[in-house]
């Protein structure tokens, strides 16, 4: 088995990579999709981000409103750290238990965690190994407003509330570069699979 860490800028192009690891054969766990599950209406992460930010997040369906959070945490250090705190524990509870269920029905599985704050959050520390999928700052604010719309200002924010991607490179063992076309990043993909396969299989 290797456990694998991956991450990225906000737009730096970790769903384009993660989507080809998968088709490679590796699993992929997603970070943000355990995020939308834990704060689901009648899920205690839920009742607890109404609790502290208010009303105004939660969305008539009892659902978070993560646009409007995300506007107010990315814009606010002290309650991002809150937000962090409350859910990041949790999605790596949830994490492990995945990917012991994954191990056990495949000992020489490549389990992946597609995790934007795996650094942030000191868990790249866990992994057996960590990749970065790097982007350009500019291309990065580029993909960030026309993916979500966003203004200038606005996309600015959510790059800055993570940490530069000069510095995440700095803590990989594994760099991919996505500032080129589609092939050129699966080209370096294919050639990163194959060489955590053999890892994996020394892991056995």
């Amino acid at each position: 088995m290797l456990l694998v860490g991956l991450t990225g800028g906000i737009a730096s192009g970790k769903s384009i990579v993660t989507h080809m690891l998968r088709e490679l054969g590796a699993h992929v766990i997603d970070a943000d999709k355990i995020v939308h599950e834990l704060l689901a209406p009648g899920q205690d992460a839920n009742r607890e981000v109404i609790e502290h930010f208010g009303q105004e997040v939660r969305l008539s369906d009892g659902a978070i409103d993560r646009r409007k959070l995300g506007d107010i945490v990315f814009s606010d250090p002290d309650k991002r750290a809150w937000l962090n705190k409350c859910i990041h524990p949790r999605v790596y509870q949830a994490y492990h238990a995945r990917a012991r269920h994954i191990i056990e029905r495949d000992p020489s599985a490549i389990v992946v965690l597609d995790a934007a704050l795996l650094i942030e959050t000191g868990y790249h520390k866990k992994m057996d190994r960590v990749i970065v999928v790097y982007a350009a700052p500019q291309d990065q604010l580029t993909r960030l407003m026309m993916r979500d719309h966003f203004t200038e200002e606005h996309a600015l924010a959510r790059i800055r509330s993570q940490m530069p991607l000069e510095e995440k490179r700095a803590v990989a063992d594994y760099v991919i570069d996505n500032q080129g076309t589609r092939e050129e990043t699966e080209v370096q993909v294919r050639a990163l699979f194959e060489r955590l396969k053999r890892e994996a299989e020394l892991q056995k």
